[in-house]
């Protein structure tokens, strides 16, 4: 579709920005605090999926084609994500097994990339975009051979922030002899009186130009290319909007099921919608998005599905966040009609969270006060209080969270029938999560971040250490784990197996000295309606003093299984599966016994309680 849309624009002599065939994105920053706004935009906490979801993106993109479809751009380079209110100043400090532990896998997986956008912030005391540190990890060391762009006016802040240059002259010597080829922004106009004053030479400017050109070879900008002919017809094609809906299916994670879901539309007569995402256009798309010729919300959606045989009442029920929608009425002003709209109901689905206005990035959103991010994990008192009186009035309740962050749903857990973690599910998301509640489509998205209970716990967001952050190093137990979510059916482990044999729960297997790279899993759906589930299999190093304290994602594999099949399902490993990095940033193998876990989730307790299945737990002495 961006090829499309290149295409059509330059057709009519339109090349202006934000139309060209360089796309940043993606974002594989670690998703490592939940206040983070911007967090919604990445993979989430884990470094092995973060840079296995954006390996398959950044081929996706660029394609495999003579030349490249699109450009794609990893970002931001390196240790960013958050706060956004200091981002132009902060200086993130990480140690060195934090940076090759968590913070750089997945740029290094993802160092075939045509571009790569540095950071506002500075990382252990250099600028992002003009560091020789990071330069030299991602040019020397990994062998990225692509051009390197700045964040929008980040080389501004090196004189005006940072402090680390006292000129734009010398920012923009400092950013482009620490290869940032280009400035978003306008530092890049002061680089020829930075030639005059001696601060950079010819070489440092052809050196930049020569890899921008070659991004516009790969691109096929002076020839003929394959992808000259694609039209605009490609554009939410019919393919395109089921490929769409497939991916908000997968997406929407089933938090809690009392046996309500899906609904039997057979037995209902009259549903209540309440909510102020319910009918919200805004919490359909994120921060950061296109414009769709159609949106469909959660209500829409579901009207749509019910048709005339069931009655769908409505109520905004409160504002996103303020205490009254009008502005001139005494205090809360949807909850009477909403409390209506539950006494002519036989059930509620009561739909809350944010949108772009309350979580985003710095400056793009209303959210002054945070400057985009969380103060807190919980939803706004509006909202809270909305809920609350939804459930007190003794009807049941299905809670769909639109929110593109881990929130505190404490309250929805212990109270609500049903909760679904919807997130932003694209602009006709809201016939997808009808199709999910009737029962049409099974839930089988897993968490990418954990739930925490609350912040209490968790280190200052401004301190990049690991320690009590994500699913490796947390030291409560969450309300909802990494890797969780149900499903609809009821599919189950059979077996494992290592190297051609069985394993047993509990037992140990004895390996070649070069370890195993797969894992076969034997799945049956016992249930009576096709289902999906994700594989995982987690490995901890239990030798080791430099293991993450809690075993680490190593491999995943989703299956797709009708009523009554069985399947064998292979999950191979990452390459670095076995591996552990000491606090020197150094990468290596430590011990020869490992613990290794396969399931549809981590082999924690609180996953084991809240989906009533234990993983197949096992130890593997390597020869």
């Amino acid at each position: 579709e961006g090829r499309a849309k290149y295409n059509t624009y330059k057709k009519h002599g339109d090349t202006d920005i934000y139309k060209g065939l360089t796309f940043w994105s993606p974002n594989v920053n670690i998703f490592r605090d939940p206040r983070w706004g911007r967090g919604h935009e990445t993979y989430g906490e884990d470094p092995y999926l973060t840079g296995e979801l954006g390996k398959a993106y950044v081929e996706g993109l660029q394609g495999d084609g003579e030349y490249l479809k699109a450009a794609a751009c990893a970002k931001h380079f390196a240790v960013h994500s958050g706060p956004e209110a200091l981002r132009h100043k902060f200086d993130a400090k990480a140690t060195k097994k934090d940076m090759y532990e968590t913070y750089l896998p997945a740029f290094e997986k993802l160092a075939k990339v045509e571009a790569v956008m540095g950071a506002y912030n500075r990382t252990n005391g250099e600028p992002c975009c003009g560091s020789p540190a990071l330069q030299k990890i991602l040019r020397t060391d990994w062998g990225f051979e692509g051009h390197f762009v700045s964040d929008c006016w980040a080389l501004r802040d090196f004189h005006t922030q940072h402090m680390v240059t006292d000129t734009a002259e010398e920012s923009a010597a400092l950013a482009i002899k620490n290869g940032c080829d280009v400035n978003c922004g306008n530092t890049y106009l002061h680089l020829l009186r930075a030639l005059e004053q001696g601060l950079i030479t010819e070489e440092d400017l052809t050196r930049s130009a020569e890899r921008l050109f070659t991004t516009r070879y790969l691109l096929g900008l002076f020839d003929k290319t394959e992808y000259d002919e694609i039209g605009l017809d490609k554009v939410e094609c019919k393919e395109h909007l089921k490929l769409a809906d497939e991916v908000t299916a997968k997406s929407v994670v089933l938090l809690k099921n009392d046996g309500i879901l899906p609904l039997n539309r057979k037995k209902l007569k009259a549903v209540g919608v309440v909510g102020p995402n319910a009918n919200s256009r805004a919490a359909l798309i994120g921060n950061y998005h296109g414009t769709s010729s159609r949106y469909i919300t959660v209500l829409e959606g579901i009207q749509d599905a019910l048709g005339e045989d069931v009655r769908v009442y409505y109520s905004e029920g409160s504002h996103l966040y303020k205490e009254k929608v009008e502005n001139l009425s005494a205090g809360p002003d949807r909850i009477s009609e909403a409390l209506a709209v539950a006494d002519y109901s036989d059930v509620l689905i009561v739909c809350l969270g944010l949108d772009e206005s309350l979580e985003g990035e710095e400056g793009d959103t209303g959210n002054s006060y945070a400057s985009g991010d969380k103060l807190d994990l919980l939803l706004p008192e509006s909202q809270r209080k909305l809920l609350t009186a939804m459930v007190e009035t003794g009807k049941p309740v299905i809670l769909i969270n639109m929110t593109g962050s881990a929130m505190d749903l404490r309250y929805a857990q212990k109270h609500c029938a049903a909760v679904l973690q919807a997130w932003y599910p694209g602009a006709r998301g809201g016939r997808v999560i009808a199709d999910l509640l009737l029962g049409e489509l099974s839930p089988s998205g897993k968490l990418p971040v954990t739930f925490y209970q609350d912040t209490e716990s968790l280190p200052a967001f401004e301190d990049y250490s690991m320690e009590g952050r994500t699913y490796r190093y947390i030291k409560e137990e969450p309300l909802y784990p990494f890797g969780y979510g149900l499903t609809y059916g009821d599919i189950r482990m059979q077996s494992v197996t290592l190297e051609g044999k069985t394993v047993e729960a509990g037992s140990t297997v004895e390996v070649a000295e070069n370890g195993f790279t797969e894992v076969e899993v034997f799945v049956e759906n016992r249930g009576e309606k096709a289902a999906e589930e994700v594989v995982q299999v987690y490995i901890h190093a239990e030798e080791s003093e430099n293991a993450t304290p809690h075993g680490k994602l190593c491999g995943f594999e989703r299956v797709a299984l009708e009523a009554g099949e069985k399947k064998l399902v292979t999950v191979l490993l990452d390459k670095d599966a076995l591996t552990v990095v000491n606090e020197e940033g150094e990468r290596l193998v430590e011990g020869k016994r490992f613990a290794v876990s396969a399931g549809f989730g981590q082999p924690d307790k609180r996953t084991a309680e809240l989906t009533g299945k234990e993983c197949i737990c096992f130890s593997v002495n390597i020869a």
